[in-house]
């Protein structure tokens, strides 16, 4: 039997504080060598991508991918599929668009619990969409967030965000007056838009900001600027291979000669030590995140156990048992 969780089980199931728990396993393990990660695979339709990512975690004894059909105008189709790495058997399908809502946020927490200043009160974030709210909420579980200025096109859109997230966040939020005025000052800034433009100047960024772009998944994205990537001190990826095959904001700046892909850090080596992150107050940091399905197969094994407590779900009469 195989049990069946759907997008209402997974919110009950997963807090955004466990989240960042459990991604920041899933970067331990990947940079010990004990988790494996495959980059995204894309098979391209006229009018429509199907998108594949895998992974495997022997330590909490999951194999497996997500897979998700995104066609504009139409409902995302994402599902996790968790199997199990000694029998072989599959143990969970997961609709998985809030898991991997929660989980990307998640990454941001854990970046920013490692590359922020301990003192980061202030946040400028771009973009109001649904991953977003989820970035907002990370950074705030691990620091002291107490005001965010949020810009974006649609004014209306980025009050009712403001109005919206006030309610699940302690910080004050307000619309930005402008670019600048969401980077001017912030101890932390967040990217998460479709930009294929740099949202704002890298010359505005202070001494001991925290950038984490987030949006930029694709080689035809970019959200910021070869400014940032001169003055950043510290750059990190989630993961040098996935950073190669779709980090927008990186390629530019790799064909200028500022970056190679084999000398950027990765947040693995970073929480376990191979690689320092911030070691002072002043530098600004810079963390590049694209996605890894072995940070869905950590999030996925804690709603599948806790499923499994709760009795919640829907056994399909399908596969072996265990």
């Amino acid at each position: 039997m195989v049990l069946y969780l759907n997008e209402s089980d997974v919110r009950q199931l997963l807090t955004m504080s466990r989240a960042v728990e459990e991604v920041e396993r899933a970067f331990s393990a990947h940079g010990r060598g004990k988790a494996f990660d495959v980059p995204r695979r894309r098979t391209r339709q006229p009018g429509g991508h199907l998108h594949i990512l895998q992974a495997a975690a022997p330590e909490i004894g999951y194999i497996g991918y997500k897979a998700y059909y995104n066609r504009p105008g139409k409902p995302l189709n994402t599902l996790l599929h968790m199997m199990n790495h000694e029998q072989g058997n599959t143990e969970a399908i997961i609709e998985s668009d809030w898991l991997g809502r929660i989980r990307t946020g998640a990454a941001t927490g854990v970046a920013a619990r490692y590359l922020a200043r301990q003192d980061a009160r202030v946040m400028g974030l771009f973009g109001y969409g649904r991953h977003a709210r989820t970035q907002l909420e990370a950074v705030c579980t691990v620091r002291g967030i107490e005001e965010v200025k949020v810009f974006g096109r649609n004014q209306d859109a980025v009050r009712a965000f403001c109005d919206e997230m006030s309610q699940r966040v302690a910080a004050r939020l307000r619309p930005a007056a402008s670019r600048e005025d969401a980077v001017r000052g912030s101890h932390v800034v967040v990217t998460m838009t479709k930009a294929s433009e740099p949202l704002f100047d890298g010359r505005w960024l202070e001494p001991g900001t925290f950038v984490a772009a987030t949006g930029s998944n694709a080689l035809d994205r970019r959200e910021i600027d070869l400014e940032t990537v001169r003055r950043a001190d510290v750059i990190v990826v989630d993961s040098r291979e996935v950073a190669q095959g779709e980090c927008g904001d990186l390629l530019p700046a790799y064909e200028n000669g500022l970056v190679y892909w084999e000398d950027l850090a990765d947040m693995g080596g970073v929480v376990t030590g191979r690689w320092p992150g911030r070691t002072s107050d002043d530098q600004i940091t810079l963390f590049e995140s694209h996605g890894m399905a072995v940070q869905d197969l950590y999030a996925g094994a804690v709603v599948l156990a806790t499923a499994r407590e709760r009795g919640m779900g829907v056994q399909l009469p399908m596969g072996a048992a265990g």
